[in-house]
């Protein structure tokens, strides 16, 4: 198997017949102009060492030259070995509260940001892993399905803001609910969500939605972005801080932790809580638990190894032009001088 890695660079290869017809045609005119001044037998005494061999030599090298410097420019590659790389991992979908009390900031810069961060390092520490992400404030949203492209799933995460969901209010049971339809139910692969969130719930539903992901097999990690003295909701236009958020007899909100959601639901399915205010804790927690669970493959690719062949073509038509500077126009002597076919001088 072989292949071309600049395919492109082939389209100049039609400069090559172009020079080659541009050199016929000079030939052509110059034998027309040489028939005007003089005839062949006089040309001949005038310029007896002149080799129209070598000319055409010299140009033929030339051509074939820059067409081996094409296809160096092109890579000219050929399969080696093929080998077969099978994907084993741990499906992990987070599931990110965007709701408005996720802008409180009495974690730094605020609750989202904070929680987008650790995503984004949980990301970068997982492998062979598949992922998904949800959002979720008063209903949940898919944001992306279970992936192998953590660069695009990346992507998605750091556009998710507190405008996406329209309903007011976290619902947390749903977003497990969510999360549980992600997974493929004919596949054994381990099941894990990540949750990160203030921990307020105001549509409960949490017991019934965890007997739901403990019979899926669902080990669900808490991570509270909060704290427990809690923080109010600031409203910000374009950055600049306008107000912040009051409740129908206009008191001011205060946001706080939910701990006791948080810890009921990673205990209850054999997970486990982590502190948000601590990335590298957060990171240690899931990758420990992610090394417990048992390995499945889910993904079986097969690839084949090329290595490149551009520096023999290049090597050559370097040869060849040093080749051409040691080519004169003139007859070579002692090959002359042979006589091979008996030419008579006069």
């Amino acid at each position: 198997m072989y292949l071309l890695e600049e395919s492109i660079y082939l389209y100049a290869l039609a400069a090559i017949p172009v020079m080659l017809l541009l050199y016929l045609w000079v030939i052509w005119w110059r034998k027309r102009a040489q028939r005007r001044f003089a005839t062949n037998a006089m040309l001949a005494k005038l310029a007896p060492d002149r080799s129209v061999f070598k000319i055409t030599l010299k140009v033929i090298s030339v051509l074939l030259a820059l067409t081996l410097i094409v296809i160096a420019l092109a890579n000219p590659r050929m399969g080696t070995k093929s080998e077969k790389v099978e994907r084993e991992g741990v499906d992990v979908v987070f599931a990110l509260d965007v709701s408005k009390s996720m802008l409180a900031e009495d974690i730094k810069p605020n609750r989202l940001d904070k929680s987008k961060h650790i995503i984004n390092q949980i990301i970068n520490s997982l492998e062979d892993d598949r992922i998904g992400i949800i959002g979720y404030a008063g209903s949940a949203f898919p944001q992306v399905p279970l992936t192998t492209d953590f660069a695009t799933a990346k992507l998605f995460l750091n556009s998710m803001h507190t405008d996406m969901v329209s309903s007011k209010g976290t619902a947390i049971a749903e977003a497990i609910n969510l999360a549980n339809r992600f997974y493929t139910l004919d596949d054994h692969t381990s099941r894990v969500l990540i949750l990160l969130s203030d921990g307020e719930d105001h549509e409960g539903g949490i017991d019934e939605i965890i007997e739901d992901a403990k019979a899926n097999g669902v080990q669900i990690i808490t991570v509270g972005v909060a704290t427990e003295r809690g923080a109010p909701i600031p409203i910000k236009v374009n950055g600049v801080l306008q107000h912040y958020l009051r409740d129908g007899n206009n008191e001011q909100v205060i946001s706080r932790l939910g701990l006791n959601t948080m810890q009921k639901l990673a205990a209850e399915t054999n997970g486990a809580y982590v502190d948000g205010e601590n990335t590298q804790e957060v990171v240690n927690t899931v990758h420990e638990l992610l090394n417990s669970l048992d390995k499945s493959v889910f993904q079986s690719e097969e690839y084949t190894e090329f290595k490149s062949y551009y520096q023999w073509f290049a090597g050559i038509a370097l040869l060849l032009l040093v080749l051409d500077t040691l080519f004169l126009d003139r007859k070579t002597g002692w090959l002359r001088r042979l006589n091979l076919f008996n030419v008579r001088e006069e």
